[in-house]
């Protein structure tokens, strides 16, 4: 099997190719998110690029005290984010635990939120320590109770030791699951690649088996989102797509909570991979609390002064 007409899935082609890579220069990928961080809007520009964001949020919740109703006070919102306001755009999916996936779709589709996908972690998150016979299950569980979207982990130990075909591998396993049912995001976990050279070699490893995203981060390691990292994964999106014509997607996770942050990430975006990957099918932001602060910045642009905090949920 031919995967883009790159590599041919063996390890030896994998990293025949790998070899091709540019390094990644340090100073210089910093410097660059360092500068892209000092851009200013204009105020049109940014109510613009607030409701934006609300539809590239990927509303979260990965605790251990998540319960059934935590998780449909959250959908409610997902579809409605300020009730008083019909114009606020619905956020871009719900992410959850497997088990809250079932309870988040029947909910969706009671509310009018037919529209609005379910992101289910999988594959061990956020460790990946597990079988492969273990991930394969989780992930088709997820699928069964009616994920749409599957955000599964990559096996770090088996990256950092340099066991490539083993990543590529269990990505394209989960790729073939998913088949046409759900979009596939592969979390990197960036926190713990070490270097950005890894985080570009990891980024092409998921997108050559199959990724249509690739994510920074669980959330549950820091750091995650940096703009920098950000900003390497988007020229692997961008080299990616100069050399197969196919645009794969890219979610930041972890670490992204204001508004003014939330922008960065678009300037990012627009100025690495340009404005076509503007859009919730592109670009992602994972995130709880994120919302609440756009809504609140969204409440000050529209009325002239900050509300007070209890105008909008806690989360």
């Amino acid at each position: 099997m031919e995967f883009y007409g790159v590599v041919d899935g063996s390890e030896s082609s994998l990293r025949t190719f790998l070899n091709t890579l540019s390094g990644v220069d340090q100073i210089g990928a910093e410097a660059r998110a360092s500068m892209l961080a000092t851009r200013s809007i204009k105020t049109s520009a940014k109510n613009w690029a607030i409701d934006l964001a609300i539809s590239m949020v990927d509303l979260t919740t990965l605790e251990g005290a998540d319960t059934a109703g935590k998780v449909r006070a959250l959908c409610n919102k997902a579809v409605r984010p300020d009730p008083t306001d019909a114009t606020v755009p619905s956020v871009g999916a719900i992410c959850v635990y497997n088990d809250m996936v079932g309870i988040a779709r029947k909910h969706l589709d009671s509310i009018g939120g037919t529209h609005l996908p379910v992101a289910a972690v999988s594959t061990a998150f956020p460790s990946g320590r597990a079988s492969m016979v273990v991930k394969i299950q989780d992930t088709q569980d997820a699928l069964d109770a009616g994920a749409t979207e599957i955000d599964m982990v990559i096996d770090r130990g088996a990256f950092l030791s340099g066991q490539y075909g083993v990543v590529f591998d269990e990505i394209s396993t989960i790729r073939k699951l998913c088949g046409a049912k759900a979009h596939l995001k592969v979390i990197l976990e960036t926190g713990e690649l070490v270097t950005y050279d890894n985080v570009r070699t990891a980024s092409f490893i998921a997108m050559l088996a199959g990724a249509d995203f690739i994510k920074t981060s669980t959330g549950k390691v820091a750091p995650a989102a940096t703009p920098p990292v950000v900003l390497v994964m988007l020229e692997a999106v961008r080299d990616f797509h100069q050399m197969t014509n196919h645009k794969i997607g890219v979610k930041a996770a972890g670490g992204i909570r204001n508004t003014k942050d939330a922008i960065k990430q678009l300037v990012l975006v627009n100025e690495t991979v340009g404005s076509q990957w503007l859009t919730p099918s592109l670009f992602r932001i994972g995130a709880s609390a994120l919302l609440n602060d756009l809504l609140m910045q969204r409440m000050k642009a529209r009325d002239g002064f900050y509300p007070s905090p209890s105008y909008v949920s806690i989360d």
